[in-house]
């Protein structure tokens, strides 16, 4: 059964999301350099994605 097109969200919109995966944070943190490789990956800093 397929949702109606009223139903459905814009295409178009994207949404900011303001929590990251752990993955995306130790991304940023190398490009700030205030991560490098082999520290742990445990406990990171909190960190806001960018716009």
């Amino acid at each position: 059964m397929s949702q109606h097109a009223s139903l459905q969200g814009a295409k178009g919109i994207v949404i900011k999301r303001n929590v990251l995966k752990r993955f995306e944070r130790v991304a940023i943190l190398k490009k700030r350099g205030q991560w490098k490789e082999g520290e742990r990956i445990l406990g990171l800093r909190k960190t806001k994605p960018d716009v």
